[in-house]
């Protein structure tokens, strides 16, 4: 029982100078310390939803809210990160006695620039609005770099052409390192600078004629 824990909690606060009382105004456990702002603890047995929850609406009282369980989650890297994310400080109660592990604090972000910039990138480069938000199938997503091989593709379908028409005619700088790549199959070079387009390409371009359509 949740209630198992607050001996313990509140052993860990007392020895910390706080006058500590339970069940104050629905909230499990609350700490005083002179004219400091109450320290709140919320107690369940194992991390879920629900303690998540009581501990983010108690941040509406009190910016030092913990949350309290009795046992390790098995994520603990994720569970740290998001309540880091929220503001909220963590509490184990294991082997007879409580543990911080962390602190609540205002949490600050790192960036992670290059991703910033692939995803900038991407949105840029993509022409249209090819994709519905949602979908799962990651086969079916039309990327930038798709749109670009469908463009040399929709080309190759006339004939075999050579890298610097295929650049100048499709808009496609990258021609060069998709042709090589031949990421889905699509191209086969006959002669050095020369490509044709393969039965799989023939196919994947009617597969993907909605979206080719809706990138043109």
């Amino acid at each position: 029982m949740e209630s198992d824990l607050y001996p313990f909690v509140k052993a860990l606060l007392e020895g910390q100078g706080f006058a500590v009382k339970g069940e104050v105004k629905s909230c499990d456990v609350v700490g005083v310390r002179g004219a400091e702002p109450p320290v709140v603890v919320e107690l369940k047995q194992s991390f879920g939803l629900a303690l998540l929850m009581q501990g983010v609406d108690r941040l509406g009282m009190t910016d030092r809210v913990y949350l309290a369980v009795g046992q390790w989650p098995r994520q603990i890297k994720k569970v740290r990160k998001l309540c880091r994310r929220l503001g909220l400080g963590f509490i184990v109660v294991a082997h007879g006695r409580a543990d911080v592990v962390f602190d609540p604090a205002p949490y600050v972000p790192r960036k992670d620039k290059r991703k910033l910039g692939r995803l900038l990138g991407e949105h840029a480069r993509r022409v249209g609005d090819p994709n519905r938000g949602g979908s799962t199938t990651r086969a079916r997503i039309v990327t930038a770099y798709r749109q670009e091989a469908l463009r040399c593709a929709e080309l190759l379908r006339s004939g075999p052409m050579k890298l610097a028409d295929l650049r100048a005619k499709g808009d496609v700088p990258n021609a060069s390192r998709i042709l090589q790549a031949d990421h889905y199959g699509w191209f086969e070079r006959i002669e050095r600078g020369t490509y044709v387009l393969t039965p799989a390409g023939r196919r994947d371009i009617e597969k993907f004629g909605a979206a080719f359509s809706k990138a043109a």
